[in-house]
């Protein structure tokens, strides 16, 4: 008796199993991640390096950090659209390499345009890492195991976030940027060969798109679903500015306190090692006292923090960054989960695609915009202002209260 072409197991080669390639595919996610998150973080050391070699205003150090974030976020969605056609392998490994190759050439930079120009393509390259890696790690695991896979490829965010500052600011103390930059250029070269190494050259888990799985993909209904993707996408645009308005300064801040170059990599690594464990701690939190309360929480936490630093000296000050860092990652490890259970699974590339087009953007323009209030205003004053728009995110949680709890996320 002949099988029907339904009942045809379709060849290893396209749908690898769950467990072994769902680990390959979840470790070169993870990677990416690491590498583009310390990318992006590494930028906070090089900034006061920047403004002492070309003369920088607090405005032009934000413009920089904001065109490296903005063009990051302007090719989210084309490149979630691009990856439902072509896959996410290639365009995930021609990224990284284009990242990387942004920092090879921005050792050899000799002004400000040239150095923006090298942001802008290490952007661009860093553009397609969160959508696509989101996709590959959604796609790759179903049910309980996603919610997993995906803290853990949250964590390792965190990771790079640790590793690249800490390491490039005692490179560039000991030798210079320029060759600080030239190195981690080679890094991400070197992980986009890996990255083709790794991956499939299937998209993991095509036969995932089934009836059963985009059932269990989106158990709400259209409207709300839609209603709790708006307002995940409100909270993260202020989480994100607010968090990258904030780290932007802290550098400064810290130098105002006698802070050096050192020592300020060593703080960042301090507040991405809180970050990291707030990530655990706010998730185990979250299902002793529910969702939205430990939103309450982390947001107060950051705003009492970003305020109590301000008349610390040095010493003290850090002992209050990993606190700080706890609750300044709170909010989104809690929240952002959750995008991948308001969307239909076959639309999850272009739905974390526009998520951190929202994100990212809003991190983008908001170096800028601090810097140039603490152009006019001062530092003091401008983490005052921060502490403040952090609180705006409480409003903003309230229409999630029903979609949570039909999901079984809040009490």
């Amino acid at each position: 008796m002949t099988r029907s072409a339904a009942q045809e197991p379709l060849p290893s080669a396209a749908v690898p199993s769950e467990g072994q390639s769902g680990r390959r595919v979840l470790a070169a996610c993870c990677g990416a991640h690491a590498l583009h998150d310390g990318y992006s973080d590494l930028l906070y050391v090089l900034l006061p390096v920047w403004q002492a070699e070309f003369g920088l205003a607090l405005a032009q150090i934000g413009l920089l950090r904001s065109i490296y974030s903005g063009a990051m976020a302007a090719v989210q969605v084309p490149a979630g659209l691009l990856a439902e056609k072509l896959g996410e392998r290639g365009l995930l490994a021609l990224g990284t390499a284009l990242a990387g190759s942004a920092f090879l050439l921005a050792g050899w930079s000799r002004g400000y345009l040239a150095l923006a120009a090298c942001l802008a393509l290490g952007g661009l390259g860093a553009s397609v890492q969160h959508p696509l890696s989101s996709a590959l790690t959604a796609r790759a695991f179903a049910g309980l195991r996603l919610r997993t896979a995906l803290s853990t490829y949250n964590f390792s965010g965190d990771v790079g976030k640790m590793l690249f500052p800490a390491v490039t600011a005692w490179v560039v103390a000991a030798w210079q940027w320029r060759a600080a930059s030239q190195c981690v250029g080679l890094v991400g070269l070197a992980a986009a060969a890996l990255l083709l190494a790794l991956l499939p050259r299937a998209d993991l888990g095509e036969a995932r798109s089934s009836t059963g799985d985009r059932g269990r993909a989106i158990a709400l209904p259209v409207r709300m679903a839609r209603l709790g993707f708006v307002s995940l996408s409100l909270i993260g645009v202020l989480d994100s500015a607010t968090r990258m308005g904030f780290l932007t300064l802290l550098p400064f801040v810290l130098t105002g306190k006698g802070a050096s170059l050192p020592t300020i990599g060593t703080a960042l690594t301090v507040v991405f090692a809180g970050g990291a464990t707030g990530k655990f701690v706010c998730g185990v939190l979250a299902a002793r006292v529910g969702v939205l309360r430990t939103v309450l929480l982390t947001e107060a936490g950051t705003a009492l923090g970003m305020l109590a630093l301000l008349p610390l000296p040095l010493a003290a000050a850090f002992f209050l960054l990993p606190l700080i860092g706890v609750a300044l990652n709170g909010t989104s490890s809690v929240l952002y989960g959750t995008v991948p259970e308001l969307t239909p699974a076959e639309r999850r590339a272009r739905a974390f695609a526009i998520f951190y087009t929202c994100t990212i953007g809003a991190g983008a323009i908001s170096p800028w915009l601090y810097g140039w209030i603490s152009d006019r205003i001062g530092l003091t004053a401008t983490l005052a202002l921060l502490s403040v728009a952090v609180l705006l995110v409480l409003p903003l949680s309230l229409p999630l209260r029903p979609i949570l709890r039909r999901l079984g996320h809040a009490r």
